[in-house]
C-alpha cells in the first residue's frame, strides 16, 4: 500500500506553479525592507562597512546521523564557540534511512541544527522535480513529525530544509517550506553570482539568481529565504555545490587540500563577505582521512578568525534580518533549546517489500509496528 502510495505521488506530479500565487515582479527596494523582506542583491544588509560585518560559514551535512559520524561531528564542534560566546554550529540535513535517533537528539541539545532532507532520499531526480505539495508533505512534513517523535525534540527546531540531488521542484518547494513554518530553504545552487556572492534573500520579489537546476520559483512566495548555495571551483576551476562532488582537488595531501578549503573560503571572505557554505554529505570523511584531517585543520583556522561565526543557517538570516555590527548589544543571542530527555531504545523492524529486518535506535519505550517510512511516519500497523 504505502509503495503505491509514494508512486501514485510520482505520477500526479506537476510542478506548475499553484493557482492562488502571483508572478513575482522585480524587486523594488523601496517596498521590500527587512527584516521581512530582502531583494536578491550581493550588496551586504544595510550598508555597512566591510569590518563590521561577521564572515558566516555554513558547515552543513546530508544524510543519516549514525554512531561513526557522530563521533566525528562531536570532535570537531562540541565545546568550541564563537567570538560572541555562543556554541559552533553545524547543520544536519537529515535523511530518514539508518539514522540513530538518540545520536540526533544529543546534536540538537548541543546546540546544532536540525534540519529535514526527506525520508526517503529516492534517487531519481525526477521524483524530487514532480512534487506536489502532498508529495513534499509526505516526504518533508511527516519527516518533521517523525524526528520530532524519534529524537524527541521539539516541533519548532525545525527551521530549513534541503532537496535531495539539490533538485528543486518549482514553486513547490518553497510555497511548501512556507507551509511548513520553515525559515529557509538551502538547495539553490548559483555558478554566477560567485564572485561577489550572493546573500540570502526573500522570495516576495523575483530571483535574479541563476537556475542550473531547474525549475526553479518564478512566484511571489513572500518570507521564505533563500540561501545560495554558492559554488565552489576546484583546481581545474569546474564549479562544484555540494564540496565532496569537486574532483580536482588535492586529495593526497591534507596541508594542500586545507590550503584549496581557504582558497574557496577567501572569495568571500576577502570579497563581499556572503556566507561562506562548506556543503558536504555525511560520507565524505569515509572516502579518504586526509579529508577529516584537513577539515578539523580548516575549522581550527576558522577560529583563529575574530570576525568569523560558524552557524547555522537560522542564526545567519536572524543576524541579516537585524544587522549590527560585530559586537553591537543587539547582537543576535545565543540558541536556546529544550531538552525532552531520551531513553535509549532499538528495535527490530520490518520495512514494506524488504524481507530483511531494520534495525532503528531512537528515544522512546516503546517499538513502532513496522519500520517508519513513506505514509507512516510513525510506523503503525
Amino acid at each position: 500500500m504505502l509503495k503505491i502510495f509514494a508512486l501514485a505521488i510520482v505520477a500526479t506530479a506537476l510542478a506548475a506553479p499553484q493557482p492562488d500565487l502571483k508572478a513575482a515582479e522585480s524587486c523594488d527596494a523601496s517596498k521590500c525592507k527587512l527584516p521581512d523582506c530582502r531583494c536578491a542583491s550581493t550588496n551586504p544588509p544595510e550598508g555597512l562597512d566591510l569590518d563590521q560585518i561577521p564572515q558566516f560559514v555554513l558547515l552543513t551535512f546530508d544524510d543519516a546521523v549514525q554512531i561513526a559520524n557522530y563521533d566525528i561531528y562531536t570532535d570537531l564542534f562540541f565545546n568550541k564557540t564563537n567570538p560572541d560566546g555562543c556554541p559552533v554550529q553545524a547543520t544536519f540535513f537529515l535523511s530518514h534511512e539508518y539514522t540513530d535517533y538518540t545520536k540526533v537528539h544529543d546534536l540538537y541539545v548541543n546546540k546544532q541544527e536540525i534540519a529535514l532532507h526527506s525520508i526517503t532520499h529516492q534517487a531519481l531526480t525526477d521524483y524530487w522535480k514532480n512534487l506536489t505539495l502532498d508529495g513534499l508533505q509526505a516526504e518533508f512534513g511527516d519527516e518533521k513529525t517523525l524526528i520530532t517523535h524519534f529524537a524527541n525534540i521539539p516541533e519548532d527546531a525545525f527551521k530549513g530544509m534541503r532537496i535531495p540531488f539539490l533538485q528543486l521542484s518549482g514553486d513547490n518547494s518553497f510555497e511548501f517550506a512556507k507551509s511548513l513554518g520553515l525559515t529557509y530553504d538551502c538547495s539553490w545552487p548559483t555558478q554566477t553570482f560567485r564572485k561577489p556572492g550572493l546573500w540570502p534573500y526573500t522570495l516576495d520579489y523575483r530571483s535574479n539568481q541563476d537556475c542550473p537546476i531547474g525549475p526553479c520559483p518564478e512566484s511571489s512566495i513572500p518570507g521564505v529565504w533563500v540561501v545560495p548555495m554558492i559554488d565552489w571551483t576546484d583546481k581545474s576551476n569546474n564549479v562544484c555545490s555540494m564540496v565532496d562532488a569537486c574532483v580536482d582537488i588535492p586529495d593526497d595531501d591534507a596541508d594542500k587540500l586545507l590550503q584549496w578549503f581557504i582558497d574557496n573560503f577567501n572569495v568571500q571572505y576577502q570579497g563581499n563577505k556572503a556566507p561562506f557554505g562548506f556543503y558536504i554529505h555525511a560520507a565524505y570523511f569515509n572516502v579518504n582521512p586526509v579529508r577529516l584531517e584537513a577539515y578539523k585543520k580548516f575549522v581550527d583556522y576558522l577560529q583563529t578568525l575574530k570576525d568569523v561565526f560558524l552557524v547555522s543557517p537560522s542564526k545567519a538570516i536572524e543576524w541579516i534580518k537585524n544587522p549590527v555590527p560585530i559586537g553591537s548589544g543587539d547582537w543576535p543571542a545565543c540558541p536556546d533549546v529544550e531538552d525532552l530527555g531520551c531513553t535509549k531504545q532499538t528495535c527490530e523492524l520490518m520495512k514494506e517489500d524488504d524481507p530483511n529486518p531494520r534495525y532503528m535506535t531512537f528515544c522512546g519505550t516503546e517499538c513502532p509496528a513496522v519500520y517508519p517510512w513513506l505514509g507512516n511516519p510513525l510506523g503503525d500497523q
